[in-house]
């Protein structure tokens, strides 16, 4: 295991993978409510969704497999998160990045069991999701963004969970 802070180039590019789950659970749910809703940021400005042609084959493999997310999840979790052997600052990002794609999860579920279907596809319902979609978007820019400069992306409350998680 190495200091917390020494980190080296290899470092700070591992540690910058795991951001492509949220990003990539973040682009589907912008997706799904803008073909089946017409609401949300893709469906206002579909100009947006060149920005996901990147993702797209990552995107394909996501969703063709069952249960991907979950499999990811596992995976990242065993294998990096609970592994002294690989750097602090990897297992802290890791573990982050996911925290992100369990926030976008239940709010993804709090709005199709329940906003949705209690107040339809309004103002309201679009605003909420746009929120969500940018808060996440956001969280994820900055993160890899503290990342590829080697500090700690610190958000309040989340990364104290990371840190609980993560000796």
């Amino acid at each position: 295991m190495t200091w917390r802070g020494t980190t080296t180039a290899q470092d700070r590019f591992f540690a910058c993978l795991p951001y492509l789950l949220p990003l990539v659970e973040v682009s589907l749910l912008g997706m799904s409510f803008a073909l089946a809703a017409g609401i949300g940021l893709f469906a206002q400005f579909p100009a947006l969704q060149l920005i996901l042609v990147p993702l797209s084959p990552l995107i394909r493999i996501y969703t063709g497999f069952p249960f991907a997310g979950l499999i990811v999840f596992i995976l990242l979790l065993t294998l990096v998160v609970r592994n002294t052997n690989i750097s602090h600052f990897i297992r802290f990002n890791t573990m982050q990045a996911i925290l992100l794609d369990i926030v976008l999860i239940l709010g993804q579920i709090i709005l199709n069991m329940v906003l949705v279907p209690a107040l339809g596809t309004g103002l309201f319902v679009d605003t909420i999701l746009n929120v969500v979609l940018l808060g996440i978007l956001g969280a994820i820019v900055y993160s890899v963004v503290q990342t590829v400069r080697g500090q700690y992306a610190e958000i309040p409350t989340l990364s104290e969970a990371v840190y609980m998680q993560v000796r």
